[in-house]
C-alpha cells in the first residue's frame, strides 16, 4: 500500500490524498480545491498528478471547497465512480457546488472583461453549473457511526469530528494481501469549546493516520470572547466612524456562528440598531441547511432552542439574494455590516465590496478565519498597503481588523486532544497535512514529545509506501 498526496501538502488548501492498493485498486481521500494560491492557483487546480479514471473510490471528509471544489472537474475528466460522503455533507454538497460553480463563471466573465480592455487572452472557468450537477447522482451517503462496507477488502466509518455540519473523520479497514491495516484521515478537526456543534469523537485505534495541522503552533484566544470583540468592531466602525464593517466569511460554517452571535448580543440587547446583511446566497441556503440539523448542535445550542426557536436570526438582518441588491450595498447610505463570502476574499461577492470600501478610513475589513497567506484575506490580514482586485489595484485605506478566536479548526491542544484516544505505540506512522510547513514542523516536535515516533511532512504529489 502506498499513499500520494496531491493536495493540502505543506499548505493549508487543495485537500486530496490518493491511496494505491494492490491489486490496482484506487481510493481518494478528499477533492478539493486550492484556493487563494496567487498566480499559482489556476495551475494547481489544472492538473492532477494522477488519472482520474483510475480512481475506484472517492471518500470525502467535509463539504468545503477546500476539501470538495474539484469534484465536478474530476467527474469531468473521466471519473464515475461511487462518492462517499455523510448525509449532511451531501446535502450541503449540492449547495456549495452549484454555487462554486457559479462564481467561477461569473469571475470568469468580470475578469475576462477586464482582460479585453487590456488587450490580454481570456481565461475559462475550470467547471459550469452542468459539471457540479454531474457529481450529484454519484453520491453514497454514509451515516456517523455506521461501519459501511464499501467493497469485500474496504470497510468505511465515519466519526463526527466537530468542524463543520456533517464534518467527519475518514476510518478505514483496508485489507491487503491477507493483512488488515487500519487508516484514519482527520479531514479538518473542530474545536471542543464550538459555538455551535458537538465535540470531536474518539475514533478507534488507527496504524496510519493523516491528521490536519492547521493551527498546530498556535493556541486561539480563549480570553476575549469573541462576542465582545465582534461587538466593539461594530461599535467602532459604524457607531463611531459611521463606516461600513465587511466581513469575509465563509458561508459554511464562520457565517452560522456569526449569526449565533448577532443573536446572542441581540438577546442580551446590545446589539446595535443597524442592518445586517447575508449577501451570499450560498450562505442563505446553508444557513437554512444547518437549521434543520439541531442533531449535531451542543447542549448549550439545544438549550437555548427550547427559548429561541432561530438562534441564527434577529432584527435588522437581511438576506441579500439577487446580484442587483448585492449592487445596491455599495451605495448605502446608513453604515451597516456585510457578511459576504468568500472566506479567503478570493472569490465571489465579497471582493466587490472589498474593492467598494477599501479606500476610505472610516470602513474597516474585519479578517474572522485562516487566509492562505497569499490570497486577498491573507494580504490585508498580514498588513498589506497596496491589493490586486480583479487585476486593478487598490491602495488599503480602511482599517482591517481581526478576530483570532472564531475559527473552525481545532488548535494545537485541541488536535493533541483529538489524538488522545490513540496509544502512540500502535501507531507505524503519522502524516502532517493541511498546514504551513513551519506550523508543520512545530506540530511534529510537539507529537514527537507525546510518544509518536515517525511523523512524515510530504511534499506535493509525494509518494509514501505503507
Amino acid at each position: 500500500m502506498k499513499i500520494t498526496f496531491h493536495g493540502a501538502a505543506r499548505t493549508v488548501t487543495g485537500s486530496k490524498h490518493l491511496l494505491h492498493i494492490n491489486p490496482g485498486k484506487n481510493i481518494l481521500l478528499d477533492c478539493g480545491m486550492f484556493q487563494g494560491m496567487g498566480k499559482e492557483t489556476l495551475e494547481l487546480n489544472s492538473k492532477w498528478g494522477f488519472e482520474p479514471r483510475d480512481v475506484n473510490y472517492v471518500i470525502i471528509s467535509h463539504a468545503h471547497i477546500d476539501h470538495i471544489g474539484l469534484l465536478p472537474k474530476l467527474v469531468k475528466d473521466g471519473y464515475d465512480g461511487p462518492i462517499y460522503c455523510t448525509p449532511q455533507t451531501a446535502e450541503l454538497a449540492r449547495v456549495m457546488l452549484l454555487d462554486s460553480a457559479h462564481i467561477q463563471e461569473s469571475d470568469v466573465q468580470h475578469i475576462n472583461r477586464i482582460h479585453e480592455r487590456q488587450g490580454r487572452e481570456p481565461v475559462e472557468a475550470l467547471y459550469t453549473e452542468d459539471d457540479a450537477n454531474n457529481v450529484f447522482p454519484l453520491l453514497r451517503e454514509v451515516p456517523l457511526g455506521h461501519p459501511t462496507r464499501i467493497d469485500s477488502d474496504i470497510e468505511l466509518l465515519y466519526k463526527d469530528c466537530g468542524h463543520i455540519l456533517g464534518a467527519a473523520s475518514v476510518n478505514l479497514k483496508i485489507r491487503e494481501h491477507g493483512k488488515e491495516t487500519r487508516l484514519t484521515f482527520s479531514g479538518d478537526v473542530g474545536r471542543y469549546s464550538d459555538l455551535v456543534l458537538r465535540n470531536p469523537e474518539p475514533f478507534p485505534q488507527a496504524d496510519y493516520i493523516i491528521i490536519e495541522s492547521t493551527y498546530g503552533d498556535k493556541l486561539h484566544d480563549r480570553i476575549t470572547p469573541a462576542t465582545e470583540q465582534l461587538l466593539n468592531f461594530i461599535v467602532d466602525t459604524c457607531l463611531k466612524k459611521k463606516g461600513n464593517l465587511i466581513i469575509p466569511s465563509f458561508s459554511l460554517g464562520r457565517t452560522q456562528e456569526l449569526l449565533y452571535l448577532l443573536n446572542r448580543l441581540h438577546t442580551e440587547r446590545r446589539l446595535p440598531p443597524l442592518n445586517y446583511y447575508v449577501d451570499s446566497p450560498m450562505s442563505i441556503q446553508t444557513t437554512e441547511i444547518v437549521k434543520h440539523h439541531p442533531e449535531c448542535f451542543n447542549e448549550q445550542v439545544k438549550a437555548l432552542l427550547k427559548k429561541d426557536e432561530d438562534v441564527f436570526s434577529f432584527p435588522g438582518l437581511v438576506y441579500v439574494e439577487t446580484a442587483e441588491e448585492s449592487k445596491k450595498l455599495n451605495s448605502l447610505k446608513t453604515p451597516g455590516v456585510i457578511i459576504s463570502a468568500s472566506g479567503m476574499a478570493e472569490a465571489g461577492r465579497v471582493k466587490h465590496h472589498i474593492a467598494n470600501n477599501i479606500g476610505n478610513n472610516r470602513n474597516t475589513i474585519l479578517i474572522v478565519g485562516y487566509c492562505e497567506p497569499h490570497s486577498l484575506g491573507g494580504l490585508l490580514r498580514n498588513g498589506a498597503k497596496h491589493v490586486s482586485i480583479y487585476g486593478e489595484p487598490h491602495d488599503v485605506i480602511a482599517d482591517v481588523g481581526l478576530i483570532q478566536s472564531l475559527s473552525a479548526h481545532g488548535d494545537y491542544n485541541d488536535l493533541s486532544q483529538w489524538l488522545s484516544c490513540q496509544d502512540p505505540g500502535e501507531v507505524t506512522k503519522l502524516f502532517l497535512v493541511h498546514g504551513e510547513y513551519e506550523v508543520q514542523v512545530a506540530f511534529r516536535d510537539r507529537l514527537l514529545k507525546k510518544g509518536f515516533r515517525d511523523i512524515e511532512i510530504p511534499s506535493l504529489h509525494q509518494t509514501i509506501g505503507m
